[in-house]
């Protein structure tokens, strides 16, 4: 090749090529972000509403709805979902990943502005923002001050600390968990209201016109000009009392007279707890397509600075997102090195020589280096996957080097000078090194094109790896063959006696081992060409053999890793209150704390994606997983059995959520309009599927129905006294919900909601309902005519719905549970059994989401680009080859892996999952190469008049030694990967796993099996040119097929 030969002619200039890349990839590499995995998020919008007061019906049909009608019309639009709370709605719009998120949020703005004027005056402005609110914060902080009150530490959590953390890059919205803001509370007496006459809108009224201050214009002269401002803004909280409201016979009613106003704080709606012990947290969101360590470093930089300026505020993390992914990255990172330093080792010991070693080993590190130039260019980053294919490409990198070099160093042997063999020894090798490294770059560039969510999870996968072999080739071609012509090795393959100590014993042994292995391989192949039919038969069993034993593996979408933490979700009956919610929480955590594993605990109430005062979560920090004998996964078990003592609580979860998706293992809904049907059907379902086996923490979104007081408004009494329904309402909602007229801005130059309401006394019972006074028009004295309640209305009890979850524009009921002691897949496989077997009435259905729908997904998508790599392989070998029959018998190594791939993750416990099915597409890629070094060698035989017999003897002896280096190379590179000996190993395991295992069994298959199929091929063609064609009419394959008569 024409830069082997520039190369050995110029060996500055390939010193400095090699140079370039390694000072180019260490530039990028500094450049580099590091991620756990690469950017799988569905671009989300979410349309938050407040509609105070309002009931989930209420919400759903005024709010949702309308929302959920306007934006639907949208283009790319992959899943539309709602949650009708009580007083909120949520409408989440996810599109499909090629969207650009930015272009999707405005659509959603423009949607929603035009349907503003249709809203009641009551809804509030709708917030668009585009993070989901299923979003875990990448990083909580915890606050304490015990000089401080729980309502003052909010206070400077949400004007200082909030604040300063909001202005850190890339930090998209901080929440604060378990405080009470400060707010001027004008509680109403009832009793004194009616006797004065004032109604509640007159308070309302009067606190939102005195409570401003108003520019009125400015004075001019000559001499200049003064601004004239209507100063009427209350200065200090207790002025609010000498507000007028009204005047009755002359005399001014002061607000004092009719309520009493109080600086106080709002009630507390979340709460927050570090080992059992009430604290104030931050939960701190990254904004979409930011990186997260760049995030949580950004945070914790203002921490830093946030403690040397407030001293007396203790400021702890919490919980660190960012942990797991530093752990995750720094473990392959390890692997990467460990498999490096293996496959040193084998190629040192195959080559006899550390000076051959050396020029073969710096493949590795300027093929590594060089890859992150074309990772930064990409616009990748540094994340287990990238990482997980540059430890796969380890084997494959030095693949090439060893092929060339071993070719240069057998030439040499023969007695030519270094330059002529390593000229002639690259030019022979040339064909077969180009081949193996097209058919491998074949298999990975469909890889990095799937679609779905597989394809953007391994994108970077495929195209690192593909970037990675072409460097590879390119240094094998040049710095290789120029080392081997101006470093020659006179101990390669030399005289034995000059190699003294224990190491040059050891390498002799192991040059022993190698002959007798050549000898018994050359035997063993003697006897399957003369025993074709039956080598055949027994590669074919054992092909065939091998799918009655996957349906043993089980199979699942994402292995669930350890990285030394786990969680809890549980919840208590409707209606519960936050007191009551946190005496069962104290319960929970004393029995998590109790575990020898556990450090600490983080628990939350009515926060993130858990919204209700009756909902919890715990996060839960384990010990290193090196100074604890039971898994994360091996402690879910116990803990649930000890959790279902706890009376009063429903656990919904148990351990870690879905890697991807953050949902839990089994998710699906049933979809309908009728809210009975739907939740009849679900009834039914959670029946049929309680019983399987393995399935735990089964929950839906469908919960007990909440308490509810009915005013039903007797029409003809109502309509003589003046009052309609919505006057009706603004009258109780500010008296009952309570509802902020305004705000009120402080000494210390902050604003705090005015809020109405009456007295928590005033507003317990059904009684006190009905003795509320509604104004119903005017006296003649201009006084609020008042009438009761019960005058004009009824109350009665009835029940509502605690949520209404909506999902492509019908109502649904999503069902989810996890999985334990059995494969997720198994289990889905018998829930959609189940499913299928239920009448569903017209217009009602079943949809499948989690992991199960991805799975589904990414098989399929995995699927298409097993075809195409295979298409890509056949087209570049036959072009190489010139051949239309040859790729066939080198491609019938590929049916060979999957014995290896199903023995290997049955024998270590894994399951067929997304990282194992790419590892086994990848060997379509890997396993080739063994193949195409024997028919490239055979080739090269015949052409010279050698028998085929003998030409297949001759390349078996001859290509034995590299193929087995290469073997070995690859299996000990990618030992420590599939070993899985770090924290988080679980997901990245069964890859390495399933190469090994493929490696191995194909390579001792391929080395039989391969060489007979020729043989069959071979006499195809010969008798397809003696019927079809004139034996000077197919001169490209009579090279091959000549046999000697």
């Amino acid at each position: 090749m024409w830069f082997t030969r520039i190369s050995i002619k110029n060996p500055v200039l390939a010193t400095m090529m090699m140079l370039a890349f390694v000072v180019l990839g260490v530039f990028a590499y500094q450049r580099l972000q590091v991620d756990q995995f690469p950017d799988i998020n569905f671009p989300v919008v979410v349309v938050q509403t407040e509609y105070p007061g309002a009931s989930p019906e209420v919400v759903e049909v005024d709010v949702s709805r309308k929302v959920e009608e306007a934006v639907n019309t949208i283009a790319g639009i992959s899943q539309l979902n709602s949650r009708s709370y009580e007083g909120v709605s949520v409408v989440i719009i996810q599109f499909e990943l090629y969207i650009d998120p930015a272009k999707a949020a405005q659509d959603v703005r423009e949607k929603v502005a035009l349907l503003k004027p249709l809203f009641r005056k009551e809804v509030k402005e709708p917030r668009i923002s585009r993070f989901d609110p299923a979003d875990r914060p990448v990083i909580s902080l915890s606050l304490k001050a015990p000089s401080k009150s729980v309502r003052e530490l909010t206070t400077l959590a949400d004007q200082i600390i909030k604040k300063r953390i909001e202005n850190a890059k890339g930090v998209g919205q901080v929440n604060i968990v378990g405080g009470v803001k400060r707010e001027i509370q004008i509680l109403l007496r009832p009793a004194d209201m009616e006797a004065y006459g004032v109604s509640v809108d007159a308070v309302m009224t009067t606190l939102r016109n005195e409570n401003q201050e108003l520019p009125a214009g400015s004075l001019r002269n000559a001499q200049g000009e003064k601004v004239v401002q209507i100063t009427g803004r209350i200065v200090q909280s207790e002025q609010f009392n000498n507000l007028i409201v009204a005047r009755r016979n002359g005399q001014p009613v002061y607000l004092r007279d009719i309520a009493t106003v109080v600086d106080g704080q709002e009630e507390q709606e979340s709460l927050a707890l570090i080992n059992g012990e009430r604290t104030i947290a931050l939960d701190i969101l990254k904004a979409q397509g930011q990186n997260t360590i760049e995030v949580v470093d950004a945070v914790k930089a203002v921490v830093e600075t946030l403690k040397k300026e407030l001293p007396d505020i203790e400021i702890t993390v919490a919980k660190d997102g960012g942990k797991s992914i530093r752990v995750g990255v720094e473990n392959v990172k390890r692997t990467l090195f460990e498999g490096a330093a293996l496959t040193i080792l084998i190629v040192f010991l195959f080559l006899n020589s550390w000076r051959s070693t050396v020029i073969t080993g710096l493949t590795l590190p300027v093929a590594l280096i060089g890859t992150f130039l074309f990772m930064y260019w990409f616009g990748f980053t540094i994340n287990m996957i990238t990482l997980m294919a540059l430890s796969l490409s380890v084997g494959l990198l030095i693949d090439d080097a060893i092929v060339v070099r071993e070719n240069i160093v057998r030439h040499a042997a023969m007695g030519k000078d270094p330059h002529t063999a390593a000229l002639d020894g690259t030019r022979e090798i040339g064909l077969a090194v180009l081949a193996t490294t097209s058919a491998i770059v074949a298999v990975f560039i469909p890889i990095g094109f799937m679609g779905g969510i597989i394809g953007r999870f391994f994108h970077q996968f495929g195209i690192t790896i593909a970037a990675a072999v072409l460097i590879s080739m390119f240094v094998s071609f040049t710095l290789d063959p120029m080392l081997s012509s101006v470093w020659h090795d006179p101990d390669a393959h030399g005289d034995s006696d000059r190699k003294r100590g224990p190491i040059g014993r050891l390498l002799q042994q192991f040059e022993r081992l190698t002959q007798a292995i050549s000898r018994t391989y050359q035997y063993c192949l003697a006897w399957s060409l003369k025993h074709r039919i039956s080598t055949l038969s027994i590669a074919a069993l054992l092909f065939f053999g091998s799918f009655p034993v996957i349906k043993f593996l089980g199979s699942e979408f994402v292995p669930q890793a350890d990285y030394s933490e786990t969680s809890v979700q549980f919840y208590t009956p409707v209606g519960s209150s936050l007191e009551f919610t946190e005496t069962k929480l104290k319960q929970v955590d004393a029995i998590v704390r109790e575990l020898p594993e556990v450090i600490y605990t983080y628990s939350t109430i009515n926060t993130g994606n858990a919204l209700g005062k009756n909902y919890a979560s715990l996060y839960i920090k384990l010990k290193d997983r090196k100074d604890r004998v039971r898994s994360q996964k091996q402690l879910t078990q116990p803990l649930r059995e000890r959790l279902s003592q706890v009376a009063g609580i429903t656990v919904t979860n148990v351990g870690t959520l879905d890697a991807v998706g953050g949902e839990k293992t089994i998710s699906f809904s049933v979809l309908g309009n009728d809210q009975k049907v739907i939740q009849k059907l679900a009834d039914e379902v959670v029946r049929r599927i309680q019983t399987i086996p393995g399935l735990v923490d089964l929950d839906t979104s469908s919960k007990a129905a909440k308490p509810q007081l009915s005013v039903q408004i007797r029409r003809e009494a109502a309509s003589d006294l003046g009052v309609g329904v919505a006057q009706l309402a603004a009258t109780l909602r500010p008296l009952i919900a309570g509802e902020a007229v305004g705000t009120w801005r402080a000494p210390d130059d902050e604003n705090y909601d005015i809020k109405v309401q009456l007295f928590s006394k005033e507003r317990d019972t059904v009684e006190d309902l009905l003795k509320l006074s509604v104004a119903a028009g005017q006296n003649l004295d201009g006084t609020s005519r008042l009438v009761k309640l019960s005058q004009l209305a009824d109350i009665k009890e009835s029940f509502s719905a605690n949520q209404i979850n909506r999902k492509d524009l019908q109502r649904e009921i999503n069902i989810n549970a996890n999985v334990f002691g059995r494969s997720s897949g198994e289990v889905s496989a018998d829930i959609k059994a189940q499913l299928e077997q239920i009448d569903w009435p017209p217009g009602y259905r079943y949809s499948i989401g989690g992991s199960a729908k991805n799975m589904a997904e990414s098989f399929s998508y995995a699927l298409t680009a097993l075809a195409l790599a295979i298409v890509f392989i056949y087209m570049i070998l036959a072009s190489q080859f010139s051949s239309f029959l040859q790729p066939i018998a080198i491609m019938s190594s590929l049916p060979l892996t999957l014995i290896g791939v199903v023995l290997a993750l049955l024998s270590f416990g894994s399951t067929m999952s997304m990282f194992s099915i790419i590892g086994f597409i990848l060997l379509m890629g890997l396993v080739t190469k063994n193949a195409i070094l024997l028919v490239d060698f055979i080739n090269h035989s015949r052409q010279i008049g050698m028998e085929r017999e003998a030409a297949i003897l001759e390349a078996a002896r001859v290509r034995l030694r590299p193929i087995l280096m290469t073997t070995l190379a690859m299996v000990f590179g990618m030992l420590p990967l599939a070993l899985g000996l770090g924290e988080g190993s679980e997901q990245r395991a069964p890859m390495g796993q399933a190469v090994i295992g493929g490696t191995i069994t194909s390579s001792v298959l391929t080395l039989v099996v391969v060489p007979v199929i020729y043989t069959y091929l071979d006499d195809m063609a010969a008798w397809f040119k003696r019927k079809f064609f004139h034996p000077r009419g197919f001169s490209n394959s009579q090279v091959i097929v000549k046999k000697s008569v």
